[in-house]
């Protein structure tokens, strides 16, 4: 990096920006309004790998996965026009799931904004309310510290998507380059110690609850929370340990306190103790709608414990007793040590309390009947059982696959799951897939897709084609719109009103052929495990296409609106062997 000044264009001096915040990677796709930039790219030494999406949504996600797997900002560039409004769906995504990233996008020149110029569109103003933070450029020499800047805001506080919008005219534009140190951003300094009172008196409600429940957040991975002071806290009381869709992995699920995935289709232990317990302890948590079911209705006697890097968060749809407000990253080892420093070495009070629900978690575990057609499950369970020996990155489309994934895959590590929580985004898994093994070259990285989900973003395969990106894609065919088939079946009569797929689909494996990757398929428990292996070895990109029954749905199930104590499931009988017992 250049110490001193020199001139170059703006475009140039993105480039040197982007080298100066560390980044080695990043995805897009060039139109007109961003040509300027792209021509830098070829022509000036750097030491950043770009790689050519075939959407701008793709190189928005890749951003994300890269982002969620290495703890990095992830960085996704796109021209003006419907090339920046292509952005807009990754861009609520990584807003509502607390994910850094900066999107950089061409604008159209300075003296034609506001004219309807080809391709213009606002996209400041469109994306508003779901960046954190965006800067339209309006002088050449502002390029250095606006960059400077939107990594900063991205990664700090709560992490968050940035948007940069530059005119063409301005990447034309010269200026006396020069990096800035160090960012003066008036009224940003997002609080990151949680006041020592706060701390102490969390630290003896805990002490003195008999019924407490750790409720672990996304934000917890997001602030990189060393999941061992996790396990000290829930450890020196001995409390039963939940973790919400976008926590897997951050406190082990195979840790014996671990109770698992709560809300909708969370398992009946999670949710009969949060709905039973005195005290919650919310780390990182924001009491989504899909965790707690009718709000009014949940852990009614339930004192709250919220810590959150955001103060907008706290009170928000649960008051909060005790509030923190900080890092977690710091907070969680000054909680775990005023927990362990006052307790008087006795039995945990909550002891009776946590062989209760240890109870509930033996006797009502996720279960499906493995019988023929395939399972999804069981593909679900193969996939784990034969990657057991692996470092892997799981991604997720949205939907029936999403859920089965979250109740069987056991993932004891943080950002080894990555799945669209927030804003629920099918077309998600194959390019966070493809990202994630930029970010992470040594894991292996399977994503786990529906059919549905898979067909919106399937061309991102030669994405992966074109730079050797060997994550697998596994597509849980059942030929609907599963989900939202479950939701007809239950709850709208059986009309099947435009969900069923099976008959336009192309065949999966004949797809990847397309693209030069290897296909492989199973209809049978039988094919599962050559399929799965076939996969492994493979050595470069590829697809599954896992054949399975239609009719199989996810329970249990809350329904919309109901408490989170209301949980549909299916009966069995007791003596049936044909059911499997497995997950959380």
């Amino acid at each position: 990096m250049d110490s001193e000044k020199r001139r170059m264009t703006g475009a140039e001096a993105v480039i040197r920006s982007l080298e100066a915040e560390g980044v080695t990677d990043v995805f897009g796709l060039p139109g007109g309004a961003i040509l300027p930039l792209y021509d830098a790219w070829a022509s000036c030494e750097h030491t950043i790998r770009h790689y050519l999406v075939r959407h701008e949504q793709g190189a928005g996600h890749m951003a994300q996965g890269y982002a969620r797997a290495t703890g990095k900002v992830g960085v996704a560039i796109a021209t003006s026009g419907p090339g920046a409004t292509n952005l807009v769906t990754p861009i609520a995504d990584a807003y509502l799931d607390s994910t850094p990233i900066v999107c950089i996008t061409g604008q159209v020149p300075t003296h034609l904004i506001g004219t309807d110029a080809f391709q213009e569109a606002d996209i400041q103003g469109i994306t508003m309310p779901v960046v954190k933070h965006s800067w339209l450029v309006d002088r050449v020499e502002d390029i250095p510290r606006v960059v400077k800047e939107a990594f900063h805001i991205a990664r700090s506080g709560r992490p968050g998507p940035v948007l940069i919008d530059i005119p063409k005219d301005l990447q034309l534009a010269e200026l006396e380059f020069s990096y800035p140190k160090q960012v003066d951003i008036p009224g940003y300094k997002p609080s990151r110690h949680g006041h020592p009172k706060q701390v102490i008196t969390a630290a003896e409600a805990i002490l003195a609850a008999e019924r407490p429940v750790f409720y672990v957040g996304g934000g917890a991975v997001s602030a990189n929370v060393d999941p061992a002071d996790l396990i000290r806290v829930a450890e020196s009381v001995q409390m039963p340990v939940i973790t919400t869709l976008m926590a897997k992995g951050v406190f082990p699920d195979s840790h014996p306190l671990c109770i698992g995935l709560p809300g909708m289709h969370g398992s009946k232990a999670a949710n009969w103790a949060m709905n039973r317990s005195d005290l919650l302890i919310a780390c990182g948590s924001r009491f989504d709608d899909r965790v707690t079911g009718k709000l009014d209705a949940f852990a009614p006697g339930a004192r709250v414990i919220h810590m959150d890097i955001d103060p907008a968060e706290i009170d928000k749809n649960r008051a909060a007793q005790i509030p923190i407000v900080g890092s977690l990253e710091l907070v969680v080892p000054k909680l775990a040590e005023a927990v362990q420093s006052r307790m008087n070495g006795g039995p945990p009070k909550a002891a009776e309390w946590l062989r209760t629900v240890q109870g509930w978690k033996q006797e009502h575990p996720f279960r499906y009947r493995n019988t023929e057609p395939l399972k999804p499950e069981y593909v679900i369970e193969r996939l784990r059982d034969l990657t057991a020996d692996r470092d892997v990155i799981w991604t997720t489309g949205v939907g029936q696959h999403q859920m089965w994934a979250a109740q069987y895959l056991r993932i004891d590590r943080p950002r080894r799951w990555l799945t669209s929580g927030g804003l629920g985004t099918m077309g998600f898994g194959v390019p966070a897939a493809i990202g994630a093994k930029v970010g992470r070259p040594d894991a292996t990285v399977i994503n786990i897709d529906g059919d549905g989900c898979f067909q919106m973003t399937m061309q991102e395969l030669a994405t992966a084609k074109m730079y050797g990106i060997d994550a697998i894609h596994v597509v849980v065919n059942n030929g609907w719109l599963g989900m939202v088939r479950q939701w007809q079946e239950l709850f709208h009569g059986e009309r099947y009103s435009e969900t069923l797929l099976e008959s336009s689909s192309p065949d999966y494996v004949k797809l990847a052929e397309s693209f030069g990757l290897a296909g492989f398929r199973c209809e049978t428990v039988a094919e599962v495990d050559a399929a799965i292996t076939g996969a492994l070895e493979c050595g470069g990109p590829c697809v599954i296409d896992a054949q399975v029954d239609h009719e199989e749905k996810v329970y249990p199930m809350v329904p919309a609106g109901a408490s989170s104590a209301e949980m549909l499931d299916v009966e069995w009988a007791e003596d049936d062997n044909a059911w499997v017992e497995e997950g959380v």
